[in-house]
């Protein structure tokens, strides 16, 4: 299957390009794609179904969308796609490169890598990244206008973030949304605390009972092995030392017999190496029956008849047994009951300051948080007011002279802090003269909304900061003049930044500083999408094709040679 590549054209060298190059392999019907881009303004044209939005669809993943593996081509176990950016003017994206240490020079690289299996890798200049921060540099080098973004200005949430764009205090914002963020964690977690506080005032009271009935006992560490083995000793002491006196006297006796022996073989006629060895056995025998002999007196002496400390002893014994049982523990762990106890009475009592802490943390955040959505609020009632007077001299020439566009900021009824200010946005429009303003949804028919929608856009990207600008068939539901002051309108656009547009209108593609069709080839056993760079003459026969009519007439090519060359 074919595949295009083409360069930089030199009559737009006085633009600084920013998207320079996308490389597509295996996506959806693309076998191989490379372009090149300019500065300038880009337009992308084809017959409807050629896949005019691949490309788009392509960059989109590198900028961190979510990847289907349905896309990738039939027959192919994975596609790839690279798109390569100049970030030399782009002050806050070599920033972030550099905090990351992902800086290589001016060229950066997003790569994304998707298989049939299901697995997606994304990369920023070779290394290995998240979608997440694919997207976070993606918003500092591209702004992609969808062909459904006047369907999604219906919704309030995406009309608060456009407003906060063009005012440009994003940052303000999300400082506003953490503030806010972490007071309604810290109030989830105080009334988490209150509602258990009854349960847990009952349980702090039952936990001090027990653990003051601990303290009383204190039980001490291997006191309780010591006080068995004691009790045993004490009620047995009578038995004990008879026993003991016993096998005192049997040592000495033993002591005595084996001594005598050993002088009964010492003599000098007793000189065998056996009368040797028994002698030296006798010897040390009866040296251990004497130390036997002392350590069974020690023993002797350290066992007392004394009824009461056995009674003490029993008492203890008795008091440890009881709380055991009292507590459905065995004796031996009635020790770290005790700690258990006194552990859990203290977790209450932090919990008490927890409560008074999280109270403090919420009336600091909340003053916060005042600040910063009054700040905010001003920010916005401002940015409104200019929005509002630019958006509007644009649908003037969108033959929507007529049309009055409001920005509601409207309290919001609850006084806690919400992530997005104590505002509550709403685009409002009124088409006819003398009626009320009312939702874009209820008021604005397909067309108007479409008109509406590229004139916000046209404005917000007018003011951005973001270097390069994709226009994914945002002039749907637009014809005639209309649709050549829309044209006009991105070429102007194009003067401050690189705009990429794929339209339907001959009238927007006739404003283009280059032109790229888009081909689909097929046979019997595959299709192919292809990529041509217009130049003179195929820029003519394009804009003709896209005039209408099956058939091109020399009206045709005229009409299409006066739309380029005015």
């Amino acid at each position: 299957m074919p595949h295009a590549i083409w360069g930089i054209n030199k009559e737009t060298s006085r633009w600084h390009n920013m998207l320079t190059h996308i490389s597509i392999s295996n996506y959806t019907i693309v076998s191989t794609l490379e372009m090149e881009f300019t500065g300038g303004m880009t337009v992308i044209t084809g017959e409807t179904g050629a896949g005019k939005s691949i490309m788009l669809d392509g960059l989109g993943l590198c900028l961190g969308d979510r990847a289907d593996p349905k896309a990738v081509r039939h027959g192919c176990d994975r596609a790839e796609i690279i798109a390569s950016f100049d970030v030399s003017v782009i002050p806050a994206a070599l920033a972030w490169l550099r905090g990351r240490d992902l800086y290589t020079g001016d060229e950066c690289l997003l790569r994304r890598v998707i298989t049939t299996e299901g697995r997606s890798r994304a990369y920023i200049n070779g290394s290995a990244s998240t979608l997440q921060d694919c997207a976070e540099l993606g918003e500092m080098l591209i702004d992609i206008h969808s062909q459904h973004a006047h369907q999604s200005l219906l919704r309030k949430p995406v009309q608060r973030q456009l407003l906060d764009a063009y005012a440009g205090h994003l940052p303000l914002t999300r400082q506003l949304e953490q503030t806010a963020s972490d007071w309604l964690r810290c109030k989830r977690e105080l009334e988490l605390l209150n509602s258990a506080r009854d349960e847990q005032t009952a349980r702090g009271q039952l936990l001090a009972y027990q653990v003051q009935e601990l303290d009383e006992l204190d039980l001490q560490q291997d006191e309780l092995a010591k006080l068995e083995q004691e009790q045993k000793l004490l009620a047995n002491a009578e038995h004990i030392l008879q026993g003991a006196h016993e096998a005192l006297e049997l040592c000495e006796t033993q002591e005595s017999g084996t001594r005598h022996t050993l002088q009964l073989i010492s003599t000098d006629a007793h000189i065998t190496e056996a009368a040797a060895n028994a002698r030296d056995l006798l010897d040390s025998a009866a040296i251990q029956l004497c130390e036997a002999r002392g350590e069974i007196q020690h023993h002797i002496d350290s066992v007392e008849i004394n009824p009461q400390r056995l009674d003490e002893v029993q008492r203890r014994l008795e008091d440890i047994y009881d709380v055991a049982r009292k507590h459905r523990v065995l004796p031996e762990e009635v020790g770290a009951l005790h700690r258990g106890l006194k552990s859990e009475l203290q977790g209450l009592a932090d919990g008490g300051q927890r409560i008074t802490q999280l109270e403090q943390d919420m009336s600091s955040l909340a003053q916060n948080y005042t600040v910063a959505a009054a700040r905010l609020g001003r920010q916005r009632r401002g940015a409104a007011k200019k929005l509002l007077k630019n958006t509007s001299k644009i649908l003037a020439t969108l033959a929507m002279d007529q049309c009055q566009l409001e920005i509601a900021l409207s309290p919001r009824e609850s006084a806690d802090p919400h992530p997005h200010g104590t505002e509550d946005i709403e685009f409002l429009i009124s088409t006819n003269p003398g009626t009320p303003t009312q939702a874009l949804g209820k008021i604005a028919s397909g067309g108007e909304l479409s008109r509406i929608s590229l004139a916000i856009q046209v404005v917000t990207a007018s003011t951005g900061t973001v270097p390069s600008m994709v226009f994914d068939e945002v002039d749907v539901g637009i014809g005639g003049a209309v649709a050549e002051v829309v044209g006009k309108l991105l070429r102007t656009l194009s003067d401050r930044a690189q705009v990429l547009c794929v339209t339907h209108l001959p009238q927007v593609a006739a404003q283009g500083h280059q032109h790229l069709q888009v081909t689909k080839i097929s046979d019997n056993t595959s299709v192919e999408t292809c990529l041509s760079r217009l130049q003179d003459e195929g820029k003519v026969q394009e804009i003709a094709r896209m005039l209408g009519g099956v058939k091109i007439t020399k009206q045709t090519l005229a009409h299409a040679r006066e739309m380029l060359e005015t």
